[in-house]
């Protein structure tokens, strides 16, 4: 038999203290009858009742082979009595007797010969039925048998939760032989598990007498000390059949497979999350700084502690980077999951060169990723920039690193980077995969940021240098301009001013907007400024420019333009003015409230065949006229008109000097959420400074 039986002795209990009565006896209900040497019934126990039926009352004093044995055997019975009785030797067997009801039953006898003080010789026979000692004798083999040919782990343990039996299975799992569990506690044997929480599990399982199923533990035994196991434990409450609490019954099912399987599943739910969480995330602008740091942001703390992106100087200049030597690449974010000096090392935000001999180097040269699972002072050496940078990052702990290179449309752009300290796991191939994937969709929105970048600044160099650089000083004006480009590449190139001297001290006003987007438009707004300063040089009335440029637009495909042109003449403070389309100018005066000027819209520019009209009003001194184009007051969400009386509102504040009240006017009307550009003039009519005549 492979079960262990429990030790006579209990270490630290002497044997001189009764044990409590066990159940078995009183399952078996053991009958005890003695017999005198004439066979007659002198002791009847309790239960020899429910074994032959008769009562005390009605079986002492008879002779037993008459009382129990039917007519036919009682030869036999008598002849074995004498044997007993006679020799001094017991007796064992199976023999049907007769029940008080006339039912036949074979009942299992154990039969011996006593002898009292006085020489006086009696039979004891010890009697229990057949059939449920059988019963008894099944059960038992059959957890005998279980229990040892289990292939889980089983335990009983008393209610001092000390080993009394441990099974084959256990033995092996624990690592330790089942006669050294004996007697001793879970803590003695489970060193490397969290026996604190399965001690208070058997106890509440013992106390409650309600069964904890399927705890799980993970750790390490001496059957297997270098790798984790996960364990699953149940805990019952044993209990005889008076309902006495005997002990607890533990079972240990090694469930290790499941739980890599389920820690794996929830490692691929994880990276699903997180690629989930990049696609969203990742590239929701095009400003390349916010780009890395959303993907750092992604990627700590679940995937690294800390992780860095660092793109090449030669990438964001668009230029080619060498195959070979060191690299200057430029720290763009860096982002930890606690502070830690190793994320200070990184230094985010500027730039530096790594030589040839560095892994990010090599991971950008090489264009595949650089995996370090165990980091030691050498590594560190070559991850870091510097000595000192090593030295921190054996300071934090780092001990696993992780680089992958950053690429869009087959040029590496730099390389995304990722420490461990705090978590010991060392990347794996699974993290590389994950990481690989990251840097992709991080790539392809870095570069679609650095081009726009790069078509950006080429468009608003150009519709910059089509603008008047610095304003001419004309007579009895003061003039001050403004221009703020578009927020997004596809809005740049459209608005436009101009200040343009003309004969006799008068001045040309010009803003214009050209309805549409990018280099095209930039490039229709320089042809309509050159245009408008040639036929303002002929001293054309204002209907007659715009006339002329109306022509213009209509020869250029898919373009229209709004724009007003005004003439002042400082002599007469008389101002000539013509709008085709455009929103209306802002008259302040001094004293006054601001005032829209009343002006015949007109049709824009491009249209064709609808006249223009000019309206004229004075400019007196300290007058201003504020032009505008339509990205300073229209938003999505309020109406025009209501943005016009927010102009009129915000131009009605004391009076400022011209150039601080275009930067004014554009922080307070401008919408952060809107992405055109907007184009300011101001002109305030001054005194004439009579010219010297020469002499």
């Amino acid at each position: 038999m492979d079960v262990h039986e429990p030790r006579p002795e209990r270490e630290g209990h002497g044997g001189a203290e009764a044990a409590p009565p066990g159940g078995l006896l009183d399952l078996l209900s053991v009958a005890a009858v003695v017999l005198d040497a004439s066979g007659r019934i002198v002791f009847w126990s309790p239960q020899a009742d429910e074994v032959f039926g008769y009562s005390a009352e009605e079986a002492l004093g008879r002779y037993a082979a008459r009382l129990l044995v039917h007519e036919e055997r009682r030869d036999l019975v008598v002849r074995l009595f004498a044997e007993v009785m006679g020799t001094g030797d017991s007796w064992a067997g199976a023999f049907p007797i007769r029940h008080k009801d006339g039912s036949t039953r074979l009942v299992e006898f154990r039969n011996m010969r006593l002898v009292d003080d006085l020489g006086d010789v009696y039979a004891l026979g010890i009697a229990a039925d057949q059939s449920t000692l059988q019963r008894m004798e099944t059960d038992l083999a059959l957890s005998q048998r279980l229990i040892s040919q289990a292939p889980i782990g089983i335990a009983l343990l008393d209610t001092d939760l000390r080993y009394v039996m441990v099974n084959p299975e256990l033995e092996r799992i624990n690592g330790i032989p089942a006669a050294d569990h004996l007697g001793r506690r879970p803590r003695d044997i489970l060193t490397c598990l969290d026996v604190d929480s399965i001690e208070s599990a058997m106890r509440r399982a013992l106390l409650t007498g309600a069964p904890l199923i399927d705890q799980h533990t993970v750790g390490r035994t001496r059957a297997d000390p270098d790798h984790d196991h996960a364990w699953s434990l149940s805990h019952y409450r044993l209990e005889d059949a008076s309902g006495r609490v005997i002990g607890v019954a533990n079972s240990v099912i090694d469930v290790s497979e499941r739980h890599r399987a389920a820690a794996e599943a929830d490692r691929a739910r994880r990276r699903l999350t997180m690629i989930a969480d990049a696609s969203a995330r990742v590239g929701t602008t095009l400003e390349i700084e916010h780009i890395a740091q959303e993907l750092v942001g992604v990627a700590v703390p679940d995937l690294a502690d800390v992780a860095s992106v660092d793109v090449l100087d030669a990438a964001l200049a668009l230029r080619s980077s060498p195959s070979k030597g060191p690299e200057l690449f430029r720290s763009l974010a860096v982002a930890a999951a606690y502070a830690t000096p190793a994320a200070g090392a990184l230094q985010a935000g500027g730039s530096a060169p790594y030589g040839a001999d560095r892994l990010i180097t090599q991971c950008v040269h090489t264009g595949r990723p650089v995996v370090v699972t165990h980091a030691g002072q050498k590594d560190l050496e070559r991850i870091a920039l510097g000595t000192d940078s090593a030295a921190i990052f054996a300071q934090a702990g780092v001990h696993s690193y992780l680089a992958v290179p950053l690429i869009a449309r087959n040029e590496v752009l730099g390389a995304f980077a990722l420490l461990r300290a705090r978590n010991q796991l060392p990347f794996d191939a699974d993290d590389v995969l994950l990481a690989v994937e990251l840097a992709a969709r991080a790539g392809v929105a870095i570069d679609n940021a650095r081009l726009y970048q790069s078509v950006r600044n080429t468009a608003e160099t150009l519709q910059r240098s089509l603008l008047p650089g610095e304003l001419p000083q004309p007579t009895g004006l003061d003039v001050a301009s403004l221009y703020q480009p578009a927020q997004a590449y596809s809005e740049v190139g459209g608005d436009w001013y101009d200040v343009i001297p003309l004969a006799g001290d008068k001045t040309a006003l010009v803003i214009g907007d050209v309805m549409g987007n990018g280099v095209d438009a930039a490039a229709t707004m320089g042809r309509l400024r050159t245009a408008t300063s040639a036929f303002a040089d002929l001293d054309l009335a204002p209907t007659e420019v715009l006339r002329h440029l109306d022509k213009i637009t209509c020869g250029v495909e898919h373009y229209i333009a709004t724009c007003i042109y005004a003439t002042y003449d400082p002599h007469t403070h008389r101002c000539h003015i013509a709008n085709a389309g455009h929103l209306p100018p802002v008259l302040t005066s001094p004293g006054r409230h601001p005032r829209l000027l009343e002006l015949p819209p007109g049709a824009p520019l491009g249209v064709g065949g609808v006249p223009f009209h000019t309206t004229a009003f004075d400019l007196n001194l300290g007058d201003r006229l504020v032009l505008y184009t339509d990205g300073l007051v229209e938003t999505r969400h309020h109406s025009i008109d209501e943005r016009l009386n927010t102009l009129l509102h915000a131009l009605d504040e004391p009076r400022k000097p011209l150039d601080e009240t275009c930067r004014w006017l554009l922080d307070t009307l401008r919408d952060p959420d809107d992405h055109d550009d907007v184009a300011l003039l101001i002109a305030q009519a001054t005194p004439v400074v009579p010219q010297p005549h020469p002499t």
